[in-house]
């Protein structure tokens, strides 16, 4: 914790910080048409923190027809490479820059504690920016097996006008997952944060413009769903969307393509994912860390958090109460306060979702406790396999303990549910490792570790996690671009009598 703050200073930096309200379009910040704004909150205190633009259809018609005459005309789209990456690079560069600013405002908008935004979000955000930055001059094309007179040419052009509606949850780490591949593919893009957290994509924004990246290239719309969400997907002149969030509203964006223009869609959905600890596993402290690691961290409001525990009886005694040990190391707190590593849930509507699942029913292990927006770390021992904590999405600090006999048992209640985003496996034989990652149906499986892989690993999900595409690695940018054939006759006119 060398490189963090102390309390007093993180509260200092907050006190100074100027937030931006309006939307980001054409290269301007400008209010909504409308002249409409909304409050947006700091979760951790209910107060008011700025008073945003809300956009509606109209912004979007117009933030659309900037972004399309950026695109046609090339001043991005058809940039060199390099030229590209280096815009790229220098926006990376800004928010190092500014990374203190951008995790301060990143924890009053969210509830996220200061303790991720400085050590997790920020630090990987400039990550992700360099690393596609640096792949834009790196992919090549194909050429295809053809005859001694053709040549058959594979090339990626950037796909146009890319809608990225952004989650709440890691609202400058999702906005960076997005905005690297698709700025690297040469698109322009029309940015819809979450309405509970619009701040930092605004202020990125405003960032890529000093870095040189063109007016119109990056327009960021804060504003409901109805009013901004559904305009983007069923918006006409919109060629792709990509959007992370709940699987309801997945299935609306396929809706919306599929009564508009066909235009692309990808989606990362949610998940309610297995962390499988067999009989044989090694080192139960070591799992115990990462099973509370992968339950509490965001404080559970992660599409790929490890929220069903399936272990097998023989160690789950000894495995709980080193889950315990290892759960009270997570504080509960202020969130601008460095020590602590669960901070707020994101909005008075989320938290009582959460709260709902806290009722009576299954047997409490630890916690249990929601009052002002905090939920504690919790851990129910349950034996209704179709109770609705094992079943649903919670999306909050709630870890489900299921037991199994066998690993048979383990995997097939692995599998059993409508999900299919991450898991994890934890065991010492290596076979069954790999036997059981190659049967878990999930996009992202980990062995004796939680995790999501890195950033050059594609991440996504099978089921109702995942539609049409991964986010991070080299398959990222297949989200934005489209694969042209150019097929050429080198057969000149003796060839052609021959044949």
């Amino acid at each position: 914790m060398s490189d963090l703050l102390t309390h007093e200073e993180y509260k200092a930096i907050a006190k100074g910080i100027s937030f931006p309200t309006e939307a980001f379009i054409d290269g301007h910040f400008r209010p909504a048409q409308s002249g409409k704004t909304f409050d947006t909150l700091n979760p951790a205190t209910g107060e008011v923190l700025a008073r945003v633009a809300a956009c509606d259809a109209a912004d979007v018609d117009f933030a659309v027809q900037k972004a399309r005459d950026a695109f046609e005309d090339g001043r991005w789209s058809r940039l060199h490479p390099r030229d590209r990456k280096e815009a790229l690079i220098r926006l990376a560069k800004l928010v190092k820059r500014n990374a203190r600013e951008l995790a301060v405002m990143e924890s009053l908008d969210s509830g996220k504690t200061i303790y991720d935004c400085e050590l997790v979000d920020v630090p990987e955000t400039v990550n992700c920016l360099t690393w596609h930055a640096e792949l834009i001059d790196k992919i090549y094309d194909q050429v295809a097996p053809a005859s001694d007179n053709h040549i058959a040419m594979i090339v990626r052009e950037p796909v146009g006008v890319v809608g990225l509606v952004l989650p709440w949850n890691f609202p400058l780490l999702m906005l960076a997952w997005k905005i690297g591949p698709a700025l690297a593919s040469g698109c322009s893009i029309i940015v819809k944060p979450a309405l509970e957290t619009s701040l930092t994509a605004l202020r990125v924004a405003e960032l890529a413009m000093e870095a040189g990246i063109p007016a119109g290239v990056f327009n960021v719309l804060p504003g409901g769903g109805a009013e901004v969400g559904e305009p983007i997907g069923r918006h006409m002149d919109i060629d792709a969307v990509s959007f992370t969030g709940s699987t309801a509203t997945g299935r609306r964006f396929l809706r919306y393509a599929a009564e508009s223009n066909m235009k692309e869609v990808t989606l990362e959905m949610g998940g309610k994912n297995p962390a499988v600890v067999l009989d044989d596993a090694e080192n139960l402290d070591r799992v115990a860390a990462h099973i509370v690691n992968g339950a509490f961290w965001n404080m559970g409001e992660n599409c790929s958090a490890a929220s069903r525990l399936i272990v097998q009886k023989g160690v789950k005694d000894e495995l709980i109460e080193r889950i315990k040990a290892h759960a009270r190391e997570w504080p509960m707190g202020d969130p601008l306060d460095p020590v602590n590593r669960v901070g707020a849930l994101v909005s008075k509507a989320h938290f009582d979702k959460v709260s709902s699942y806290l009722g009576k029913g299954p047997k409490v292990i630890l916690g249990g406790k929601a009052e002002g927006g905090f939920v504690e770390p919790t851990i129910l021992d349950i034996t209704d396999r179709d109770a609705k904590q094992v079943r649903e999405e919670i999306f909050g600090p709630v870890l489900s303990v299921l037991t199994v006999d066998s690993f048979d048992e383990a995997i097939a209640l692995a599998n059993d549910t409508e999900y299919g985003l991450a898991a994890s496996i934890f065991t010492a034989n290596v076979k069954r490792a790999i036997r059981g990652a190659r049967a878990i149906r999930a996009g992202t499986v980990t062995v004796n570790s939680f995790g999501e892989g890195d950033i050059s690993t594609p991440f996504g999900g099978f089921k109702a996690s995942g539609f049409g595409g991964r986010d991070n690695g080299i398959h990222a940018h297949d989200q934005y671009t489209q694969l042209k054939t150019i097929w050429v006759d080198l057969a000149d006119d003796e060839d052609e009598a021959v044949a």
